[in-house]
């Protein structure tokens, strides 16, 4: 063999041959298996085995030569059986390349194995309990691929202020959207294709946030039931992308298809960011499927307890071990590649405070992030933390270190409370309050992130893919979640919806103008508030799922989008793209710092808050739990007054109130009139040019319970 090195890992072509690396630490022996396809016999595959020499700090390696691209592989290892260690090595198992940058499922899908039962002896008797079948057809097979031709970066590179970010699914955006066609609907091409791209132009978001397209393998339990796994968050392969997402069955075009998909949108001026599950795998716990990890050094790749068994902060199972050099290796490794050789723009962390623990507790200093933070390939990467998960004090929202935003959690909930809970227990006659709540949203969440990070590190969202969609919200009041199987156990019981009377579907046309002027209303609070918004897939037209708040499970069309919108829908699309368009225009709400309240160069304020008599909003306002009413007067900002850019400021009258409001607009020097833009009481933006000038200290009524929008010049 030729000399070789144990870097980088996985599988390499050179010099008519590979280079081989792997991780397996405790391993004896490991064999790298090449997989041919019998000719004689449909599905069967012969196998040859060849030896890595060389093992280099617990990295084994080696030259393979005549090994061409197109080649399906997998490792066999040997070693100690001590579960009790985290050790078991067990070469009847095909394993995976943990950095296999392409994989196929063998004939007749992937086949979890199952051997639960046998757990409990394993640990108890600390004895070897192997399964002898060729478990070649249960394993997806890696395969080997030339690296990609080299590229220019054609990376947009939208600052923090200006990006509105869109979460979709790869299959549910385009798997119905008319003018893609039958062939690329709900692949990486018709995420590419000119209908998906004039659409997202068109509707004025800058990136669009991917659900995991890491290859990715269903729960057992899942299977059973005819299910899939959906959103893809059980993840196979940290290097792969999804197969199944693409519109080729060959491993090389699949890859291309991906880098095709990034250039088409960055020609489009759309960011894409990837949503990563470095948390955990697909392995689940003790009791689930060895499929890679496990089997290759489960002591290093997983925390594990005192028993070997799985400690899981991630509610699946098991979770990736960030304290191990080698699993920030993984991690690090994975992000870079998916910048450089795919040119994505971001990532967002699924339970990232998972990747930040030390022995149990979270550290902001914690090695993998300052590896992320100081890495330069992904210096100018987007890096977005779901600040969140299921262990102890698994709450970590504000306490991301720069350039991290975050999702902003208590952003979602506040406006929910305001505009939904709040308004519903008001109309049962009680006084919940949440008006200084929603006010310390609207500003940017200054008590919840420092002054060094500013407003741009809360990433503000309403609704996500994990909950009820944003129509769903005005329409039920309990989950509905039947169709996942789970007897409706699964999903949250904190939706803080209303569904404004009647649970689920109505004619009633005083309920149905409720409901669709409070989807305006949380709408226009999102695009009108400091930070970066975030918007689901389908929100912009008012979606359903029916009431399920969990549809992880359901590739159908309960999680597809339905582009056949009725009237009320393309009227709130039309809106949803409207207000878009005034956030681009508006710098007033787009700042890069806290608002100070301190008067700038025409002496407004950057920001200031008034009660609904024009007169200046006092503690006692604050502090009053009736309160519905207040008006934000967002100043242009200095920046744009300097370049000769004005467009004006901004007034955002809140009437939270159920009964009509009367509202004096503030008369604030040298302010010299207002012109209502938008009023959520209406269906469809107003024509341009239609609302009158009004002076300062005029009395307007707008409609209960809305929203409006006036630049003040």
């Amino acid at each position: 063999m030729a000399r070789s090195l144990p870097y980088p890992l996985g599988v390499h072509p050179r010099d008519h041959g590979v280079d081989v690396a792997v991780l397996a630490t405790n391993a004896d022996r490991v064999q790298l298996c090449l997989l041919d396809p019998d000719p004689a016999v449909p599905g069967r595959f012969s196998e040859r085995r060849v030896d890595l020499p060389n093992r280099t700090y617990g990295i084994w390696h080696g030259f393979v030569p005549d090994v061409q691209p197109g080649q399906r592989y997998g490792f066999r290892v040997h070693g100690p059986w001590d579960p009790r260690r985290g050790h078991r090595h067990n070469p009847a198992k095909l394993l995976l390349d943990p950095y296999a940058r392409a994989l196929v499922p063998p004939p007749g899908g992937l086949v979890p194995e199952l051997y639960g039962h046998q757990v409990d002896a394993e640990l108890k008797g600390n004895h070897r309990t192997q399964d002898h079948r060729d478990s070649m057809p249960h394993a997806a097979h890696g395969v080997v691929v030339e690296p990609g031709a080299p590229r220019k970066s054609t990376k947009p590179r939208t600052p923090w202020a200006r990006t509105v970010v869109y979460e979709a699914h790869v299959r549910g955006l385009t798997k119905n959207l008319p003018g893609v066609p039958d062939a690329l609907r709900g692949t990486y091409a018709g995420l590419a294709h000119p209908a998906t791209v004039e659409y997202l132009t068109g509707l004025g978001v800058t990136a669009l946030e991917l659900l995991p397209v890491h290859a990715t393998q269903s729960e057992g339990h899942l299977e059973a039931r005819d299910l899939t796994n959906y959103w893809g968050y059980n993840t196979l392969g940290f290097f792969a992308p999804n197969p199944g997402y693409a519109a080729s069955d060959d491993p090389e075009a699949v890859l291309a298809e991906f880098r095709d998909m990034v250039q088409a949108l960055h020609a489009a001026g759309l960011e894409v960011l990837l949503d990563v599950v470095y948390n955990h795998t697909c392995e689940a716990g003790v009791i689930g499927p060895t499929l890679s990890f496990r089997g290759l050094d489960a002591a290093t790749y997983y925390r594990l307890d005192g028993d070997g068994r799985d400690i899981d902060f991630t509610g699946c199972g098991n979770s990736l071990d960030a304290t191990q050099t080698r699993v920030v290796q993984l991690v690090l490794d994975s992000l870079r590649y998916w910048v450089q050789e795919m040119d994505v723009d971001g990532f967002r962390f699924d339970l990232a405070p998972t990747l930040a623990r030390g022995r149990n507790e979270y550290h902001a200093d914690h090695p993998m992030l300052v590896a992320m933070r100081v890495d330069p390939v992904l210096a100018g990467a987007k890096l977005i933390a779901e600040p969140w998960d299921l262990g102890p004090d698994g709450w970590r929202t504000g306490q991301f270190p720069p350039p991290f935003a975050e999702w902003n959690d208590r952003y979602r909930d506040d406006v929910r409370d305001f505009w939904l809970t709040s308004a519903a227990r008001v109309a049962n006659g009680e006084t919940p309050g949440g008006l200084r709540d929603l006010g310390t949203r609207i500003a940017g969440s200054a008590d919840t992130f420092d002054a060094a990070r500013g407003p741009l590190a809360s990433v503000n969202f309403v609704t996500a893919h994990d909950g009820f969609t944003l129509a769903d919200l005005t329409a039920y009041d309990v989950k509905h979640n039947h169709d996942n199987g789970e007897d409706n156990r699964d999903g949250t019981d904190n939706n803080r919806s209303w569904n404004h009377g009647t649970e689920g579907p109505t004619d009633d046309p005083a309920i149905l103008t409720a409901r669709r002027r409070n989807i305006r209303n949380v709408l226009g609070t999102l695009l009108f508030s400091a930070g970066v918004p975030m918007l689901v897939a389908g929100d912009e037209f008012g979606r359903t799922q029916h009431g399920n708040n969990n549809p992880y499970s359901q590739d159908s069309p309960v999680s597809w989008l339905d582009w056949d919108l009725e009237g009320w829908q393309s009227d709130l699309l039309a809106t949803t793209r409207y207000l878009l368009s005034l956030r681009r225009r508006f710098g007033a709400v787009r700042p890069s710092h806290f608002f100070t309240g301190e008067p700038g160069p025409t002496g407004l304020r950057d920001v200031a808050w008034f009660a609904e008599d024009g007169t200046e909003m006092t503690m006692a306002h604050w502090g009053d739990t009736q309160r519905r009413m207040l008006q934000v007067l967002f100043a242009e900002p200095p920046a744009a007054i300097g370049r000769g850019e004005t467009t004006g400021s901004l007034l955002l009258v809140i009437a939270g109130s159920l009964q009509p409001p009367t509202v004096v607009l503030p008369d604030v020097p040298p302010l010299m009139s207002y012109e209502l833009l938008w009023d959520s009481a209406e269906p469809r933006p107003p024509a341009p040019g239609s609302a009158p000038l009004l002076p300062p200290a005029t009395e307007i009524v707008p409609s209960p319970d809305s929203l409006r929008l006036y630049v003040a010049r």
